[in-house]
């Protein structure tokens, strides 16, 4: 392992600067694949950093950050741009300007942090610290997708960025745990992300003749009491799955029976065979409804791939926290069942993220996607020198 002890000082000395960038970042929030000013920020203070080479409108808004110093292996560095669409709640200073967006998932810090990394590195590559390539990934559209279905990450891999890198890593904010702590995992680490869209048909009628037709909202519960017996009944209990429904849709009037009933959920898992099981154990509980008098159509729509944490890559990761930071608190548990489109990345070459405590120690609690979701930055200076370090260590692997 490199030893470097002046990294943490080099990350803290620029404190000021990574708080600034997060706040205008935060300030200024932009959907996915609509990240223009976003790039175009992140595009301009990269150019103010001697020795860094700057790919832009990669995927539309994304942008690559080149730092190399010789002949060596690419390691990749990967932040996320793009905010929510939520109503911001907080009444500090840098609240958002733009009306119903937000960034609640913490992608203004990943962003302001892969900007330090860049600053601390390039002082590294003038210095002569290592050989190799780093290659800084300003990812769009990791919360959304595209027509064709398609978030950031799969899009600017279709562009080739990840050519000839031989690991990734990553970050992400964690604000169940304080600053100073990271939680890590080895292996599938967050889901599988599916979504199915179901149908029950019938006659329908009036609602004063029901025995004239068949009734698909009667159907609806046996398909129910089905539905979320899945899990506990059809999937093993050693196996990571969830099954929810999140809308059922139909009727016109109190006294119309529909004809249709459209029924939209969420499929989350971590192995591939599972994945492929829940979802045939889906649509077979939409045959229910077949003995009683209807019918239905059943598709999934298959999302990100669960992320899958690279247990060398996170060894790496580890150990030059704990040198880093001794008193680092570090916490070995997946992620949970939340999508992150960073598992494409890893699914193609060996990399790892880990989630970095920013809890601010008041007790109230700021989960990722509410509206009222803040960050102790305190973390900042953190994230840069454990991404920075971490990098620099998985030139020098064998």
């Amino acid at each position: 392992m490199l030893v470097l002890n002046d990294l943490v000082d080099e990350a803290k000395a620029i404190e000021d600067k990574l708080v600034s960038w997060r706040r205008h970042l935060h300030q200024n929030p932009e959907l996915s694949f609509q990240e223009y000013k976003t790039s175009q920020f992140v595009a301009e203070t990269l150019g103010e950093i001697e020795g860094v080479s700057i790919q832009t409108n990669v995927a539309n808004t994304g942008i690559v950050a080149t730092i190399s110093n010789g002949e060596g292996k690419t390691v990749a560095i990967r932040a996320d741009m793009d905010a929510l669409p939520i109503v911001e709640k907080n009444e500090h200073g840098f609240q958002s300007k733009n009306p119903g967006v937000m960034h609640a998932c913490g992608h203004d810090a990943h962003t302001a942090i892969l900007l330090g990394v860049a600053k601390v590195l390039a002082k590294k590559a003038k210095e002569g610290l290592f050989t190799g390539t780093i290659k800084l990934i300003f990812q769009p559209a990791e919360e959304a997708t595209d027509d064709e279905g398609l978030s950031g990450a799969p899009r600017m891999m279709q562009e080739g960025i990840l050519e000839n890198v031989e690991s990734i890593i990553a970050l992400h904010m964690c604000p169940w745990e304080p600053v100073q702590t990271i939680q890590m995992n080895d292996g599938y680490s967050m889901a599988n992300v599916d979504v199915f869209h179901g149908k029950i048909r019938a006659t329908g009628g009036h609602g004063g003749y029901p025995h004239l037709g068949t009734d698909p909202i009667w159907m609806l519960g046996s398909f129910l009491q089905a539905f979320y017996g899945i899990i506990s009944r059809k999937v093993s209990a050693l196996d990571t799955a969830v099954a929810s429904i999140g809308q059922i849709q139909t009727g016109t009037a109190s006294n119309i029976i529909p004809e249709e009933i459209s029924i939209t959920g969420t499929l989350r898992t971590y192995s591939p065979e599972v994945r492929d099981q829940l979802a045939n154990e889906v649509e077979q509980v939409f045959k229910v409804v077949e003995p009683l008098g209807g019918s239905y159509t059943f598709e999934v729509e298959r999302g990100e791939p669960a992320l899958n944490n690279n247990q060398n890559v996170n060894e790496i990761i580890k150990h030059t926290a704990k040198e880093l930071y001794p008193e680092m608190k570090i916490i070995q548990k997946p992620f949970g069942l939340g999508g992150e489109d960073f598992g494409y990345m890893t699914r193609q070459i060996p990399g790892a993220m880990f989630f970095l405590g920013c809890a601010i120690p008041d007790g109230i609690s700021r989960d990722l996607h509410t509206n009222i979701f803040d960050i102790d930055e305190r973390c900042l200076p953190i994230g840069v020198s454990i991404l920075t370090a971490s990098a620099l260590n998985l030139l020098k692997q064998n």
